[in-house]
């Protein structure tokens, strides 16, 4: 590439950090300068205006501090800021109201209901980001009643004006002046917000954000809270823009100034506002990569690795930014086009703790105060390096100590590592005669717990990475890893390595690429509006028309912003999904070009059926395809930047041992310089490992590029290492997380989310169950068991399938009714070349909206056997040699047709779409099972499979004897259905061996009704609760169990006949057993008890529900209200998406205040929840806690129970009960429900 001519002018790309600001400029004459200072220093006001200074001065006039600078000099600033970030981090943004559509004041607390820790009892949740709320008088509904998919809407209720005016005089008198406003169907409808804008602007307020200006797209709750982060963070970034301006004489006047937005585009400073900066500095980086690594001649994909101080971000480029459209930052979801980062928690600062035979990092942050002077403190990943060799303490800034005036102190991290050295041979003595036979008792050495940790802390940045890649349908090994920031170069061979990339990427500005990313930056401007049109012909003149429209909107921008035309780029995207399918994928029709049969701008199907077929492995040809948004991205194109003996060994510690390290200043490096492994590059900014097998080779232009090699060869054994253990901790939930991400999407329904297990056949004691964390283990509410040997395997002759090919099959218990929320289990074998029989199963559980049986959404009130709740599976092969057994799948749901008032499933293609998604999970499954035998062996991967269940099940057995200690070795609780039957439980602690007896006798008799719970319910309930009561992120498996005995009393509600109806017991009983097991623990009061079920439909198809409610107090913290509790955390519909797709209107979604139950800590309310029905419709509810109370705990009062009301035409108000069928009139029919607690 060419470079540019000389800028007549100053150009700066800053990057304000949290800790550090990078300066890049390029002077007058071309020359390049680099500056890295603090962010915070008292010696100056501002960094970027610092740093700016300090580069002017260089031209030899004293330019003091105290002064504005002369902005005649400089041709652009460009500008990345964590201004935004922080404030949001930190709460410190600007007092924000919130205005939404009268009976929603709560929405934006209740969310999506989802809990983000499962087993956080105190489901610690970050605050709103309002103040206060004031409610709007105005309603806009979907026009049509039948809920086609189109955008026409109704005004149901004018906007009150007058009203409203009282209402924001009363806030702008408590000092409000920002104002987030959230209008239902503003997407479509912006005219209700736009004069509640008018009005508070005219009244006085300094802030308004719209939720129809901030994103135009369907969905309230992320809407409504990016219009709150908006509205939040935006007076403090213009507050931060006028400061920066005040800091030049001309106040920037005639200096075009940039800053870069979250999806990784350049604005202008008066169109900069608080939602577009989240992202700022980190979507700067992912520019830099893009523009220096990525080769478009070969294309071969890019992974970025920025390792920070307390965390890593991860991201990838093949040829494209790639967005995401709906993310989470500090606890708060934002709608609005972000680059796609993954981040984890782990970096250079994190904190290393040793647990339970494992060692994981746990962020905790490089401070000047870190125990690298300071023994007796944590260490962190930088003493690791530090012991190792890997950090030179004269080549490392020296800021800590109490003056942070003093260097690296590695004496202080070798006593350290030592004294952990020490801990974890006590910990192989204590386990190598009792849990862990074969665990070595012999300490290990200070550099062996070291490199252990590193080891470790790769693995955990390999996850995201894999995320990226494995869980899309992209091969890890085929991308070049990009490495930048401070602490990336001591890991980035080893990631690769371990992902088996060939190729390592460091740009000589490595330490400063997000301010290298700013200088070649595209300015962007983006038009969007909603769509709602099948694609099709019949589509296509509007599609282009509105396309042409976004376009032409895009190029006035850009040219008003001194673009001349061919400078402008611009990308139509179409926002497309399948009918009746949650998932929608932006796409874009890159790569493919129009055709006679297909849009003008470009053939969007075949790229929407390529990309989907990536992610979830199939597609659906024959289904209609929507699309729900268009979208325009504009780029203003700049010109490009282009960048401008013996060696010192030292003494460093890889696998093997120490090797002599030579040692090497970037600045000396030229063009000619190649450098084996193992070698150690000194930057300024950064250090680079060289490890052994690798070959750095310095660029022309004075980049690094790292040709990995394979390294040593390593021998795993099958003896425990907890190293080893932790890595293969992270392997496993990598392949779980890998293998449902895509299917999750595709699915039809929030409740659809599919669930991996992975098990050995052959495991040293029980079943092995490695999965995500999710409370339904295992098998799943219904009582299916999806573990093989424990079902009807042997009606395939032992080995499932009965053949010796890898065909993957079902197997359920014959308790398991397939009905929603009970989980489908999908089972798969894995073979190896040389075993005979599979080695291992993959699982995955996927919810189905309607299965069949007597009501839609097959949760039917009263039914009293299994037949009544829809299809039943008894070992069923789904897949058989290759084939999709469609013709067989489709009898069976059908078939509940066939019993006295019963229908066969009313939803068969969604069905039959959601059972394909499994198998693309399983496949998937299958692949990461095999590429990790691969890389580690059968033996060994089998062997800790084993070894994590062992983790937990000390886990268990320690928390055991800790409650014991503390209550007692005997514990006790009851409690009742609402029909008055009992739950008894006794445990009886063994202090000793930590182990426990749960006694359940004298619970009471199975019911004739559905609250029947088969014995894995029961399982599953205590598996969550020892989960929650080990307080530590374990992998949740069956070793919880391993200490445990479990008594139930046989034709119990616990342990019915294989007949009886068991959904209530599903989604009902489960909850009050985990109320018993927590109250014999004395942990916490009661939750709402209760998933509360709502249910409505017809012949034409069924819609399923379950409500949230209010969570059980602590000891020291409040019950979160309006959330999903314990054994269900399942994603509500969102109140327009609902509105669109059903023939129904929701009047009122607020919490039930007061509800939670007084104590010193209050329990959580529950919600009101009020649906109107356009239609007419079978409802059906089915819930539990409306005759009894949610206990309180240690003195505090109970919740307020549950209450199911039906409003008719006629105006009577009917008590519907707690478990009730009823058929609903169009229009004036409401189904009004008030959770517990």
């Amino acid at each position: 590439m060419a470079a540019p001519l000389a800028p007549s002018g100053f150009q700066f790309a800053i990057d304000r950090g949290g800790t550090f600001t990078d300066v890049f400029a390029r002077c007058p004459g071309g020359r390049v300068r680099v500056l890295k200072l603090l962010s915070e220093d008292p010696a100056y006001r501002d960094a970027p205006t610092e740093g700016i200074r300090r580069i002017l001065q260089e031209l030899g006039v004293a330019l003091p501090r105290d002064q504005p600078l002369d902005g005649s000099q400089i041709q652009w600033i460009r500008m990345g800021t964590t201004v935004a970030t922080n404030a949001l981090l930190q709460r410190r943004g600007e007092r924000t109201a919130l205005a939404v559509t009268r009976g929603f004041r709560h929405l934006l607390h209740i969310g999506t209901q989802a809990r983000p820790h499962l087993f956080d009892l105190e489901v610690a949740m970050p605050d709103m980001l309002y103040e206060e709320v004031i409610e709007v008088d105005e309603r806009i509904v979907p026009e049509q009643p039948d809920c086609c998919s189109g955008v026409t809407l109704l005004v149901q209720k004018p906007l009150d004006l007058e009203r409203l005016r009282g209402d924001l005089e009363g806030l702008l008198s408590r000092g409000f002046r920002s104002l987030a406003v959230l209008l239902l169907h503003s997407y479509a409808w912006p005219e209700h917000e736009e004069q509640v804008a008018a009005l508070a602007l005219q009244l006085g307020f300094s802030q308004v954000s719209l939720s129809s200006g901030v994103a135009r797209m369907a969905r309230a709750v992320p809407r409504g809270l990016t219009a709150c982060v908006d509205a939040y963070l935006s007076p403090g970034v213009r507050s931060y823009l006028h400061s920066f301006c005040q800091g030049f004489r001309d106040g920037l006047q005639g200096v075009r100034v940039l800053f870069m937005r979250s999806d990784g585009g350049l604005t202008p400073m008066a169109r900069f506002r608080g939602s577009q900066a989240i992202l700022s500095g980190p979507a700067a980086g992912v520019v830099g990569y893009a523009r220096t690594t990525f080769d478009p001649r070969d294309g071969t994909p890019v992974i970025g690795f920025d390792m920070g101080g307390t965390s890593t971000d991860v991201s990838r480029f093949a040829g494209a930014l790639e967005h995401v459209f709906e993310a989470s930052t500090a606890g708060v979801s934002i709608q609005a086009p972000q680059l796609d980062i993954n981040t984890v928690a782990a970096g250079g600062g994190s904190r290393l703790f040793f647990r339970w035979g494992g060692m994981a990092p746990v962020t905790l942050g490089l401070s000047p105060d870190c125990p690298l002077v300071s023994p007796g403190g944590p260490l962190t990943v930088t003493d690791a390096n530090l012991v190792l060799g890997r950090l030179l303490p004269e080549y490392f800034p020296r800021i800590f100590g109490p003056g942070e005036d003093q260097p690296l102190c590695r004496d202080s991290a070798v006593a350290a590592f030592r004294r952990l050295a020490a801990t974890i041979g006590d910990f192989r003595s204590a386990t190598g005669d009792s849990a862990v036979p074969e665990a070595s008792p012999e300490p290990p050495s200070v550099e062996e717990v070291a490199l252990g940790f590193i080891r470790v802390a790769n693995e955990a940045m390999c996850r995201p990475i894999r995320a990226l890649t494995q869980a899309r349908g992209h091969d890890a090994s085929r991308h070049i890893l990009a490495c930048f920031g401070g602490a990336g170069g001591q890991h980035a061979c080893a990631i690769a390595r371990t992902l088996r990339m060939a190729r390592v990427c460091v740009h000589r500005h490595s330490g400063l690429l997000s301010a290298l990313g700013l200088a070649l930056a595209d300015v962007v401007h983006e038009e969007q509006e909603p769509c709602a049109l099948p694609y099709g012909p019949g589509a296509f003149p509007r599609l282009e028309q509105r396309l042409r429209e976004l376009e032409r909107r895009c190029r006035d921008a850009l040219r008003g912003q001194g673009f001349a035309d061919e400078q402008i780029v611009t990308e139509p995207f179409l926002h497309m999904r399948y009918e009746g399918t949650d998932g929608a994928l932006m796409v874009s029709a890159r790569g493919h070009p129009a055709r006679p049969d297909t849009c003008q701008a470009g053939d969007f199907l075949g790229a929407f059926t390529e990309r989907y077929r990536q992610e979830f492995g199939f597609a659906l040809p024959g289904r209609a395809v929507l699309v729900d948004d268009l979208r325009v991205r504009g780029t203003g194109s700049t010109e490009p930047v282009a960048p401008e003996c013996p060696p010192q060994v030292t003494q460093c510690y890889f696998e093997g041992g120490y090797q002599d390290t030579p040692v090497y200043l970037l600045e000396d490096l030229g063009s000619d310089h190649v450098l084996p492994g193992p070698a150690i590059i000194i930057d300024t900014n950064s250090t680079i490992v060289v490890e052994p097998g690798c070959v750095a080779t310095m660029t022309p232009l004075g980049d690094i590029n790292i040709a990995v090699g394979e390294g040593p060869a390593q021998t795993l054994g099958t003896e425990l290492d907890p190293v080893q253990l932790s890595i293969f901790s992270h392997r496993f939930m990598s392949i779980a997380d890998g293998a449902h991400p895509a299917a999750h999407g595709h699915l039809h329904q929030h409740q659809g989310a599919p669930r991996l297990l992975v098990r050995p056949v052959r495991a040293r004691r029980g079943a092995r169950v490695q999965r995500p964390p999710h409370p339904r283990a295992p098998g799943g509410h219904a009582g299916g068991r999806a573990v093989p040997g424990q079902g009807k395997s042997g009606e395939f002759g032992g080995v499932l399938g009965g053949f010796g090919g890898p065909a993957p099959c079902s197997v359920c218990d014959s308790h398991l009714s397939l009905t929603c929320p009970s989980p489908v289990p999908y089972l798969s074998q894995v073979f190896w070349p040389g075993q005979p029989r599979p080695v291992f199963f993959v699982a995955s559980r996927g919810h189905h909206a309607d299965v069949g049986g007597s009501t839609p959404g097959s949760m039917p009130p009263h039914s009293q056997s299994l037949r009544q709740e829809g299809a039943v599976f008894v070992s069923f092969k789904l897949v058989t040699r290759g084939q999709f057994q469609e013709q067989a799948v489709t009898e069976a749901l059908l078939a509940p047709g066939a019993v006295p008032g019963c229908s066969g499933t009313r939803n068969l293609r969604d069905n039959l779409a959601d059972l394909r998604a499994q198998v693309a999970a399983n496949q998937k499954g299958i692949g990461l099972v095999r590429e990790l035998i691969g890389h580690c062996g059968l033996e060994a991967v089998q062997a800790y499979m084993g070894y994590v269940q062992d983790n937990a099940e000390v886990a268990v057995r320690d928390t055991l004897r800790a409650v014991a200690a503390r209550w007692g070795s005997l514990l006790q609780a009851e409690d009742s259905m609402d029909d008055g039957t009992p739950i008894r439980l006794r445990v009886e602690l063994d202090p000793k061996e930590g182990s426990a007896v749960f006694d359940f006798g004298g619970t009471g008799p199975e019911v004739l009704g559905n609250c029947n719970a088969p014995r894995a319910i029961t399982l599953s309930a205590l598996i969550y609760c020892l989960r929650c009561l080990v307080g530590h992120d374990i992998p949740l498996n069956q070793g919880c169990l391993a200490p445990v005995q479990v008594l139930i009393p046989p034709g119990s509600i616990l342990d019915p006949s294989p007949e009886a109806a068991v959904v209530g017991g599903n989604v009902l009983t489960s909850q009050r057993l985990v109320d018993v097991v927590l109250r014999a623990f004395g942990v916490c009061a009661a939750s709402q008890g209760c998933m509360n079920n709502v249910t409505f439909g017809s012949d034409r198809g069924g819609y399923y529900e379950t409500v949230a409610g209010g969570a059980g107090a602590g000891p020291h913290w409040e019950g979160r209200s309006g959330v999903h509790t314990h054994m269900t955390n399942t994603r509500i519909t969102d109140p327009e998406i609902l509105e669109l797709r059903y023939p129904v209107v929701l009047r009122r979604f607020e919490l039930r205040a007061g509800s939670g139950g007084a104590g010193r800590c209050r329990g959580g309310d529950g919600v009101i929840r009020e649906l109107q029905f356009r239609r007419g419709a079978e409802l059906a509810v089915l819930s539990e806690r409306r005759a009894t109370r949610p206990y309180g705990m240690a003195g505090g009062l109970p919740g307020a129970p549950g209450l199911n009301l039906l409003l008719r035409r006629d105006g009577r108000v009917i008590n519907v009960g707690g478990k009730g069928q009823v058929s609903v009139e169009p229009g004036v029919s409401k189904n009004h429900q008030k959770t517990p607690k």
